[in-house]
């Protein structure tokens, strides 16, 4: 089985299990993490295994070595990136940096008493299966396969949970998006309607002070070079970016150039469908912009959202003659017998049940014979059976919308804004939790 494609969509990846240190290693708040010794992760004293060995102190609880190992290995299989000795070193730092902003989030979520909720965690873990075409469970026999601790994914949809209710528990109190500001963005919607849009994801790396400017620069070629050689975009945003699109793989959406920050628009504006950007130094940090899709914005075919219900008669692969034209005859009298979507959908459950079913289609998601044949099709109107590769179905067009791109409601354009203010209160909330912090790296 292939590495899984990423982890699941929740507001910003995060957090690691934690250990108690030794009161003689707790003094206090510090605001700059202590210096590092000079000790590659994973490569102990004689005698002593990685796992017993502190790769890090934070305020009162420990990130061991064996935290940093199995980490590091989720990274590289989640990201597609080659496990080598050279590849760890070249993380490590980095990924030990992310494991102790994650203890920090959650140490502040307890102090807030915060918590995530089994339901919540579980659905996660249910999640990473279904985007990973896996089926319940499977995702522990993966793990145990790739030695790596299940603990380890756990604790980051633990953490990345608490963070996010963290975040919007204080921009709740410090952010309030009037009306007068989704009333403005409609207006600049309105203006540029005519204008091409950009499909874009991002990866933010944060700078907070100036001393991390060469790091975090050379991290970022080093992301580029890996994804051009075959690292998802997605993966590493998800494990790599600060922002708080980190949750969707870096995904933006569809933005014009003029809603982004100026240096990032003029970027975007000259790459090409596909193309990955050099590293862009803004204030705050380096962005890597990946130029996803590009449409015009007067709204097209591909837009158009099909609600749809099917019925379909399985096959399987090596099906005889007569199992053919046994189904393809199914097919043909549920057409005649049913007037509308509700019959359709009644009969579809009783005569063919682990097969129909109800739901929306973009018709960009669909193959062009497909979304030609659903496109011909009247509101309402049965479609003549069609043969696919699991059986031969049904399909009936219930309603359609061709809202255009242009064309968005207050509710989408209150929730961008939020998403946007989250993002700078998130950056700012673990800014200040790392001053307040005392950090001691090991390795």
């Amino acid at each position: 089985m292939a590495a899984f494609r990423s982890l699941c969509a929740l507001v910003f990846a995060v957090a690691v299990s934690s250990g108690a240190a030794s009161p003689a290693q707790l003094r206090g708040p510090q605001a700059a993490v202590q210096p590092p010794r000079p000790t590659a992760p994973g490569q102990p004293p004689a005698g002593q295994a990685p796992e017993m060995r502190i790769a890090a102190v934070v305020n009162d609880e420990v990130i061991s070595v064996f935290d940093l190992v199995s980490r590091m290995r989720l990274v590289m299989i989640s990201s597609n990136i080659p496990d080598t000795p050279e590849t760890r070193q070249r993380i490590g730092s980095q990924v030990l940096r992310s494991l102790i902003d994650e203890k920090l989030e959650l140490q502040e979520a307890k102090k807030q008493n915060i918590s995530a909720t089994d339901t919540e965690t579980n659905n996660g873990l249910q999640q990473i299966e279904k985007q990973n075409n896996m089926k319940p469970g499977q995702l522990d026999e993966f793990l145990k396969a790739r030695g790596i601790d299940r603990a380890t994914l756990l604790d980051q949809l633990t953490a990345g949970i608490v963070w996010a209710k963290l975040v919007r528990k204080l921009a709740a109190q410090t952010t309030e998006i009037s009306d007068e500001e989704i009333d403005e963005a409609l207006k600049r919607v309105k203006e540029h309607a005519g204008e091409p849009q950009s499909r874009v994801a991002e990866i933010f790396l944060a700078v907070d002070k100036p001393a991390q400017d060469d790091e975090m620069r050379a991290l970022a070629e080093r992301l580029v070079q890996q994804m051009r050689q075959g690292a998802r975009f997605s993966a590493i945003a998800q494990q790599f970016s600060k922002s708080a699109t980190a949750a969707v793989g870096g995904d933006i959406g569809w933005v014009r150039p003029d809603q982004l920050p100026p240096e990032l628009g003029k970027v975007v504006s000259q790459l090409r469908v596909g193309e990955l950007s050099a590293p862009v130094r803004v204030t705050g940090g380096y962005y890597l912009l990946l130029v996803v899709d590009r449409r015009g914005n007067s709204g097209s075919e591909q837009d158009t959202v099909y609600d749809i219900v099917q019925v379909v008669f399985p096959l399987p692969a090596q099906a005889s003659e007569a199992s053919r034209r046994a189904a393809m005859n199914e097919a043909t009298g549920v057409r005649t017998a049913a007037k509308d979507c509700p019959s359709l959908l009644k009969i579809g459950k009783e005569k063919a049940p682990k097969l129909s079913s109800e739901g929306k289609l973009r018709a960009g998601s669909i193959s062009p014979e497909m979304r030609n044949l659903v496109n011909r099709l009247a509101i309402g109107q049965a479609s003549e059976p069609i043969v696919q590769k699991n059986g031969v179905g049904v399909i009936m067009v219930c309603a359609k919308s061709d809202k255009g791109a242009g064309a968005v409601t207050r509710e989408e354009v209150g929730e961008s804004l939020l998403t946007q203010r989250l993002d700078t209160v998130a950056r700012r909330y673990l800014r200040d939790l790392r001053r307040n912090a005392y950090v001691d790296v090991r390795v």
